[in-house]
């Protein structure tokens, strides 16, 4: 039986992880955690995310809701999940992260930290998603550069951050596979008299709108014809499960940093190479 905690346990996706948790045969959660002067600190999480009493009170200590768990699962802000990285370390637990939203030197930062344990990174824990940056790299080094590339994501309008960690994750996935350096050719927006397009440049746009869950769209765009690969998550269940089948695949791995590309075994090893 695996012990583990939830930090976020109230969040659109925290709270989706508990109830999911709180089912899964070979999961026992020990801990839910909330920012500070949360209302609902010191209930039971169970009837909160909609399940029964499960034992398990809110708290908005961090020490308190990890004490007993192996592996903590986190999703919240880039500041404080950095926070709760380094108690991790401190406390010897493993982790899973998909906190999203990172500037570069907090990435930086994460990287650095998460060798520390063993932590499951990755800015979308959908099997789909997964196969999906799979597939993408083989797509690209096929087609080289004589196909424009666009990424459209789309999400709901509480969403923080643009672009979505998994519309960059695409995007670093395909300029790798072409040799080329993201930060150079990634065009975010467009507007006015632009000129041609370039052939190196990998467009990325954002939509906001609604309750959108999550779509991702990447597009190849050829001479005579145009490749569209589609993505479209219907339920956040979708990335709550692939979060706690990371939680049992990361509980007894070495330290160091792995992606969902290694839970899913679609790594040609298991290198501990950070997501990118």
């Amino acid at each position: 039986m695996v012990t583990f905690a939830v930090s976020g346990a109230l969040g659109r996706m925290g709270s989706r992880i508990v109830f999911l948790g709180l089912q899964e045969q070979g999961l026992k959660l020990v801990g839910a955690l909330e920012r500070k002067g949360h209302p609902a600190v010191g209930k039971d999480i169970g009837p909160l995310v909609g399940f029964r009493e499960s034992g398990v009170a809110l708290t908005d200590d961090p020490e308190r809701a990890f004490r007993d768990a192996q592996v903590i699962v986190e999703f919240s802000s880039p500041q404080v999940t950095l926070e709760h990285l380094r108690l991790a370390i401190e406390l010897k637990k493993a982790m899973v992260i998909g906190t999203t939203g990172f500037s570069k030197d907090e990435e930086e930062e994460l990287r650095r930290l998460a060798q520390k344990i063993p932590c499951v990174v990755a800015p979308n824990m959908s099997v789909g998603v997964n196969l999906l940056l799979k597939v993408l790299q083989d797509i690209a080094r096929v087609l080289g550069d004589e196909y424009d590339i666009e990424i459209i994501e789309a999400h709901h309008r509480l969403k923080k951050d643009a672009p979505s960690g998994t519309a960059m994750k695409m995007a670093q996935v395909i300029a790798d596979a072409l040799k080329r350096n993201l930060d150079e050719v990634a065009v975010y927006t467009r507007r006015g008299v632009i000129g041609e397009r370039t052939k190196k440049e990998i467009g990325i746009q954002t939509i906001r709108a609604g309750d959108i869950v999550g779509e991702h769209t990447v597009l190849f765009g050829g001479i005579g014809e145009r490749i569209e690969i589609i993505h479209r998550a219907s339920s956040r269940d979708t990335f709550a499960k692939g979060a706690l089948r990371a939680t049992l695949w990361v509980v007894d791995k070495p330290s160091g940093l792995y992606d969902m590309q290694d839970v899913l075994g679609l790594t040609d090893d298991e290198s501990n190479t950070c997501p990118k």
